[in-house]
């Protein structure tokens, strides 16, 4: 087994390069903007600029390992550890300098996502966790809602690039919104969980993501105590709930539509 919190002392060393550039004032002057699945679907020369450090930092200090990234970064392992990366989870948000973006790590090691790390630039936060280590913001553990009135719960969510898919989603809160407190959207999905995570918010849903998006998030998530459900190898979502309310929250996903929309 490697020593997790060495892989995740290799995963601050790569943030530790990228963060200052991501978070400076000039940040979003001159950069030059794409698009991938659809118009909507944003990537700039700093999603590719903050792989591309990541990947050559990780590389510097573990040769052999591999790596999958959102930015097309894929290499084969040699030791059984593979980075998973989303160099700029959130892009529309950072574009338009708006918080909710964040630099997420994942350590996969034997397929099993045991270390994660999301840094959030604007709130100057670092989420970290390994496997049956606990999860942290900041050097101090977090741990999710109590919460167990789902009615008076907060959930955060995401909305596909895809225009028909968007509008089956948008159909889909009619249901699921008058049964909760409210529905917030902030941004990426590796937030999110850390949000569900530190008890911002009390549960997740979103479909469409890649694993990228989640593979940190989750370990972090789940080692604060959220109830995590990959649905998605299965056509369904991504779910993240405090225990309190999980089994009635993914229920109520289920039956709103969201878990196929």
């Amino acid at each position: 087994m490697n020593d997790l919190a060495g892989l995740l002392a290799v995963a601050d060393a790569a943030l530790d390069h990228v963060v200052p550039r991501l978070s400076g004032p000039d940040v979003r002057s001159g950069i030059s903007v794409d698009t991938k699945s659809s118009m909507t679907d944003m990537v700039t020369e700093m999603d590719e600029w903050s792989e591309a450090m990541i990947i050559e930092t990780i590389a510097s200090l573990r040769p052999d390992d591999g790596f999958l990234g959102e930015e097309g970064a894929s290499r084969p392992s040699e030791t059984g550890v593979v980075w998973v990366i989303d160099p700029i989870d959130g892009t529309t948000n950072f574009l338009y300098d708006l918080p909710g973006f964040s630099i997420s790590i994942a350590a996969r090691v034997d397929g099993i996502d045991l270390v994660g790390a999301v840094h959030d630039p604007i709130r100057d936060e670092r989420f970290r966790a390994t496997r049956g280590g606990g999860a942290t913001r900041n050097g101090t553990p977090v741990h999710v809602s109590e919460k167990a009135d789902l009615a008076t719960a907060l959930v955060a969510t995401g909305f596909s690039y895809e225009p028909d898919r968007r509008r089956a989603q948008a159909e889909a809160l009619t249901t699921l919104l008058p049964e909760v407190r409210d529905i917030r959207r902030f941004g990426g999905a590796a937030l999110d969980l850390c949000s569900v995570a530190c008890g911002r918010v009390d549960a997740y849903y979103e479909r469409g993501l890649g694993t990228w998006d989640t593979a940190a998030g989750a370990v972090i998530a789940a080692e604060a105590g959220v109830v995590v459900a990959d649905r998605q190898p299965s056509g369904g979502a991504f779910l993240a709930a405090a225990p309190g309310i999980a089994d009635e929250f993914f229920a109520l996903v289920d039956r709103s539509g969201a878990n196929t929309a």
